[in-house]
């Protein structure tokens, strides 16, 4: 954000300013090699001269904020190159510098950094929304490439926030909504939890700022009254441990403003109600000693039942490591204790940011910290090419509160609250995801649908033949299973797509007076080729699709295809051109595309009119939604004839379809006891199916309308139903629904 040059009076402070805050910087950087240090230096010279000139909205000059940001990733102890990327990050965005400039003068990998850092605002998007969400998409690609991309994006958004105040306050909203969202999940994600609960107050103070700031001196009058019990607590653990031998580091803290105003909200509970506002955390030399302390407390004070958790067998998703549990302390004010070694401190404060960390002390890093996410960042990539798809995706695994369940063989998993049997077996591999047709929780056949709870054993059962429903999409949790089945569905829509208009093609070109498409042979490559170029598409599979969805007419491309052929000798055939022009009109014509029930994706019939077999059927080639069934008495589909007539196409019923197909009717009955059961029987004796029912609120009139939608075989089953009904008692009338203004 560039303005205008400061008066002539300010240069220098402001130049000192720079200066000594990069002093401060370089007195962080103790851990570095004196030619890393030396190489940061050169990249703030760099950033120093690119943004001569910009200020900050508080009048500082710009290249403070770049230093700040370095000076967070130097308390992490990230690497030479990532500080100088720190230092470089709004480069490329506000200065004009190139990528190939930061190669050249600094090597690829702190310019990958730095681009990974920029957004994407050059290009040109339809919107907003589209532009950021291929921003996140390049950022969070990057970030599972590399770590250091996010947690250089999360110092920065950190900084940003620390000085939200000197910004205008039409921006606090946006800026501060998009961090509780986004920036602050993903910080929790990847374990920092530091940075993920200033982050939450931050957004909080400038989201909410009268509240925060009745809150805020509502917990500084009660930091007062309960500073002497945390004190007496403090004191009394510190004796019962080292009583027991027991060295220990212990550290009260205080809950966050944001996490007070949460609970308030989400239990509907005032201020006072609020009685674990403070912890005591004990850190403790070894991982025996954990168990060892909290056995100590237990003998000290008495636990709340049912709020006893063990992190530390059970990590979360995050890395996450600790043991938790709720004492009564003195006054009966309830004191939440977390029980850790210095190593899990680490690790719960600075998340994936200590494998620097751990670095610096020569201790082995975890190599699982926040990977098993960045990898599933990758995978949903692969399926979802859609950036805004992508981010959906992303938003729904930003939540790690998770639910630890067991594979037959015992493997642990943790998989996000709410998930399902799907979501595991999409968890275990796409290909059992993919082919899940039922599954076992501790032994009992349960629906694919069922959510799971902690300590659960599930067993999936596949069939090769199996494929993901589309319903799944209604009730799965994680982002790898939503991007796995919509990828799948997407892949089978686009095949059934194509085989569609293949016949759509075929059967405008009998219309032209040809038996059958040219083949595939080398010697009809140009043919194709020349008929690509005149539809614009890239392959023939491109092209065929997009005739099966309506997005090209068959006429359109037969007619050019004729063109083609004529000019290569090849004549149409005047029987056959004759003979599907005086046939054109009749429903069974030669050329008409099959209907029996077996398409899914391509083939879609209309709700309005509910076509079956046996009645007189149109086909609508939709735009972009391929082929609508509609009956040939549907007013919506004689609308449609009437505005894009060219549109509509020759359908026809197989002999045998190979399911039922659904019906609506309506019945009116004498509103009693006992009327729907009567009416349901009446049904099930009649062999259909109950797919919906609805029904309007007149439960005081004596006649109500019961709306059914049924499945039927056909036309002659429909009538035996609606036979059966009339013959019940209480029935009045029974008909099928039918749009207005048909026949």
């Amino acid at each position: 954000m560039s303005t205008v040059l400061p008066p002539l009076d300010q240069p220098l402070a402001a130049a000192n300013a720079a200066a000594a805050s990069f002093a401060a910087l370089e007195s962080k950087l103790d851990y570095l090699a004196p030619d890393d240090v030396e190489l940061v230096r050169r990249a703030y010279r760099f950033a120093d001269q690119a943004h001569l000139g910009q200020m900050r909205h508080s009048g500082e000059p710009y290249i403070t904020h770049p230093i700040a940001v370095a000076a967070q990733c130097a308390e992490w102890k990230l690497d030479a190159h990532a500080l100088m990327a720190a230092l470089l990050h709004d480069a490329m965005e506000d200065c004009g510098v190139t990528k190939a400039d930061l190669i050249e003068q600094f090597g690829p990998s702190v310019a990958d950094l730095v681009d990974g850092l920029t957004k994407l605002d050059k290009l040109q998007f339809s919107t907003r929304e589209e532009g950021q969400a291929e921003s996140f998409r390049k950022m969070l690609l990057a970030m599972a490439r590399d770590v250091r991309v996010i947690l250089i994006k999360l110092a920065d958004r950190t900084h940003n926030m620390r000085t939200m105040g000197d910004m205008p306050r039409s921006k606090w909203g946006r800026i501060s909504a998009e961090t509780q969202e986004i920036y602050a999940p993903i910080a929790h994600r990847l374990g920092l939890n530091q940075t993920y609960r200033e982050l939450q107050d931050l957004a909080f103070r400038h989201l909410k700022p009268w509240r925060y700031s009745v809150l805020s001196k509502a917990v500084t009058k009660a930091r007062q009254r309960r500073r002497d019990l945390i004190q007496k607590v403090q004191q009394e653990v510190q004796g019962a441990l080292s009583h027991a031998g027991l060295s220990a580091r212990i550290v009260g803290r205080e809950k966050t403003l944001h996490s007070i105003y949460s609970k308030m909200d989400d239990k509907h509970l005032s201020f006072a109600q609020v009685n674990d506002l403070y912890g005591v955390r004990v850190i403790v030399p070894h991982v025996v000693d954990c168990y060892t302390a909290m056995g100590l407390l237990h003998q000290l004070y008495k636990p709340v039942p049912g709020r006893f958790k063990d992190y530390i067998a059970m990590p979360k998703v995050n890395g996450y490591q600790s043991l938790h549990t709720t004492l009564v302390g003195p006054a009966s004010v309830n004191i939440e204790f977390q029980i850790r070694t210095e190593a899990m401190d680490l690790v719960a404060e600075a998340g994936v940011a200590a494998h620097w960390l751990y670095k610096v002390n020569q201790e082995e890093p975890s190599d699982e910290l926040g990977t098993q996410w960045l990898q599933s960042l990758l995978d949903i990539q692969n399926e979802t090419r859609d950036a805004t798809e992508f981010w959906d995706h992303i938003k729904v695994d930003l939540v790690p509160d998770a639910v630890y369940v067991f594979t037959p063989k015992g493997q642990i998993m943790a998989l996000p609250q709410g998930a399902t049997v799907v979501d595991f077996a999409y968890a275990i591999h796409s290909n059992v995801g993919d082919h899940a047709v039922g599954a076992k929780v501790n032994g009992e056949q349960v629906p694919l649908r069922s959510e799971l709870a902690n300590g659960d054993v599930i067993e999936i059962i596949t069939a090769p033949v199996s494929t993901p429903n589309p319903a799944w999409l209604g009730f799965v949790r994680t982002g790898r299973a939503r991007s796995r089945i919509r990828s799948h569905l997407k892949s089978l829509a686009q095949d059934e797509s194509r085989d569609l208009g293949e016949k759509l093609l075929a059967q405008a070109l009998r219309a032209e007076g040809m038996g059958q498409l040219p083949g595939h042979e080398k010697a009809e490559k140009p043919l194709w080729d020349k008929l690509l170029r005149f539809t614009g598409n890239r392959s023939h599979d491109e092209m065929m699709t997009d005739i099966g969805l309506g997005k090209r007419s068959a006429n359109m491309v037969a007619k050019r295809l004729v063109t083609l052929l004529a000019a290569e000798g090849v004549k149409p055939d005047a029987l056959m051109l004759t003979r599907e022009r005086f046939t054109a009109h009749e429903s069974l014509s030669q050329g008409a595309v099959i209907l029996d029930g077996a398409e899914n994706m391509s083939v879609k019939y209309a709700t309005c009119c509910r076509p079956v077999p046996g009645d007189g059927v149109l086909g609508y080639l939709g735009r972009g939604e391929g082929l609508v069934v509609h009956t040939d008495e549907c007013a919506v589909a004689r609308r449609l004839q009437h505005k894009d007539a060219e549109r509509f196409i020759t359908v026809a019923w197989a002999d045998e379809p190979v399911r039922l197909f659904e019906a609506g009717i309506v019945v009116t009955v004498v509103n009693g006891k006992g009327v729907l059961a009567r009416v349901a029987a009446a049904l099930v004796s009649a062999e259909a199916d109950i797919v919906h029912l609805g029904m309007t609120d007149e439960s005081a009139q004596e006649a109500l309308d019961l709306r059914f939608v049924i499945t039927v075989r056909d036309v002659t089953h429909l009538d035996t139903v609606l036979r059966h009904l009339k013959r019940t008692q209480s029935v009045l009338r029974a008909a099928r629904i039918m749009p207005a203004g048909s026949a």
